[in-house]
């Protein structure tokens, strides 16, 4: 008797507030804090001290949950129609709109007050990043390929990490040098590869409501153009660490994202929903073999 009882207890507030920014899925999250940490340590050029380290982590953190739950509030709609996302609480009301807007203000503002203890320009940055964060769930009704926008809100942390390492007070054209705008552009391509093989999982349901999405817009290139966005990034991000001083050891961990990348294609190439997930979800891995090469290739020199 007992036991029916406690299965029919619904869920605590803080239960269905951890389900709604995803506290149980990291992999969200890790795949914005890899690109991030690997441009602080190559803006630091090595350890980038313990205070930007927690500002840059716990901010990611934050600022991804917040993302999620501006993207439910708006996709809310979308979402009951589709399974894998048909129980997430703002879908089914067991959150309302306006909590899962309030908690989403929450986060981001300790994210801000973080963001206020590096510099001007970080702080700067950091109304643009919100920005695109606020408008990738609504890219989906009209760009053909809104993974693009989500590969610039993914990628901000770039240079806000080279703002803040760089230590500049006030805000001018060269707070932000031009090489970490190239890393923001190359980390776009690894984002368009992964959210690829993400939107290939929903790629019927996406068809059948109307959501745009980069797997609908390739159509039968899907697999081809996952791979290419894979090798552009691999090699813009090789190319321009390369020409910032990165030597042996990072080209170790590029070959250890590339063998990945390599593996993704054996999972995606039958499209089946399953193994798209699984190629998605094993992402973060690829953003950390070229962390950790950055990392070590930065303490062995």
């Amino acid at each position: 008797m007992s036991t029916t009882a406690s299965a029919a207890t619904p869920p605590s507030r803080l239960a269905l507030y951890l389900q709604l920014i995803r506290w149980n899925r990291p992999a969200g999250w890790l795949l914005l804090l890899w690109p991030t940490l690997s441009a602080l340590w190559i803006a630091a050029d090595g350890w980038p001290g313990w205070h930007l380290l927690a500002v840059f982590t716990l901010g990611t953190v934050l600022m991804r949950s917040a993302g999620c739950c501006v993207n439910d509030v708006a996709d809310r709609d979308f979402d009951r129609h589709v399974k894998r996302t048909a129980q997430r609480p703002v879908t089914t009301g067991a959150v309302s709109v306006r909590e899962a807007l309030l908690l989403g203000a929450g986060l981001s503002l300790v994210s801000f007050g973080l963001v206020l203890t590096t510099n001007r320009p970080a702080v700067l940055l950091s109304f643009a990043a919100l920005a695109v964060a606020i408008v990738y769930p609504f890219a989906k009704r009209v760009l053909a390929m809104p993974q693009a926008v989500l590969g610039v809100a993914f990628s901000f942390g770039i240079p806000m990490a080279f703002a803040a390492a760089l230590g500049g007070v006030e805000w001018h054209l060269h707070s932000v040098p031009l090489s970490a705008w190239a890393l923001l552009v190359a980390n776009l391509f690894w984002v368009l590869a992964y959210d690829t093989e993400y939107a290939m999982v929903d790629r019927d349901d996406d068809l059948r409501i109307g959501v745009r999405s980069s797997a609908i817009a390739l159509g039968r290139w899907d697999v081809v153009g996952i791979m290419a966005f894979y090798a552009i990034y691999l090699g813009l991000w090789t190319a321009l660490s390369l020409r910032l001083g990165l030597g042996r050891w990072f080209l170790l961990g590029i070959a250890a994202a590339a063998a990945q990348a390599a593996w993704h294609f054996t999972l995606i190439r039958k499209r089946q929903r399953d193994d798209c997930f699984r190629a998605f979800r094993a992402n973060h891995w690829v953003g950390f073999a070229v962390f950790a090469g950055t990392v070590a290739d930065l303490a062995l020199r």
